[in-house]
Formats: C-alpha cells, sequence, structure tokens
C-alpha cells in the first residue's frame, strides 16, 4: 500500500490514527504524504481503538509544507502529526481581511 501521486481532490486516509485529508494543491515535493510516521493511503482503513499521542491535526485547517506549495485540507481530525517526506507541515495562517472603513 502506497500513496498515490497527489492531485487536487485526492482524499487520504491516516494508517495510525482517526485523519482524514483532500489534497488542495499538490505542490511539488518529494516524498509520501504521511501521518503519524506512516504514509498516508486512498484506501478505506479500519483506525486504531487508541490513538497515539501527537500535536493533532486539527478539523477544517488547512496545512502547507515549507515552500507553500502542497497545501492539504483536514476534513477528520487525528493525532497526527502531517509530514511530506519526513519534514512536518505547518499549519497555514488565515489571510487577512480587508479593511471595511
Amino acid at each position: 500500500m502506497t500513496t498515490p501521486p497527489l492531485r487536487p481532490g485526492l482524499r487520504l486516509r491516516c494508517r495510525t490514527c482517526t485523519a482524514e485529508v483532500v489534497v488542495v494543491r499538490p505542490g511539488s515535493g518529494v516524498g509520501p504524504l504521511e501521518c503519524g510516521g506512516a504514509p498516508m493511503t486512498a484506501e478505506d482503513v479500519t483506525a486504531p481503538a487508541v490513538t497515539p499521542d501527537g500535536p493533532g491535526v486539527l478539523l477544517g485547517k488547512r496545512y502547507t509544507d515549507e515552500s507553500r506549495t502542497l497545501e492539504i485540507l483536514v476534513t477528520k481530525a487525528g493525532a497526527g502529526p502531517l509530514s511530506l517526506g519526513g519534514v512536518a507541515l505547518t499549519l497555514k495562517a488565515a489571510k487577512p481581511l480587508p479593511a471595511s472603513d
């Protein structure tokens, strides 16, 4: 079971926790998309009864790589953490709204 090539709209599931994500922008990163240290899969997997401790993957949040080319949307929270080729993804900051003065 390997991670399929990343493309927009691809749904992936974590093998080690309950996290599920959707690829918004596939980016140009090298290596598999991982959650909890294991490659994510597009196949249905049964989430483990006990999830490992971790920093957590937050529902509805977007995560990105260092170059800001990869963008992942979390559709189901989990223990995480998310990484690409062993490098941790960071929480994407919200864009500031324009002033309405």
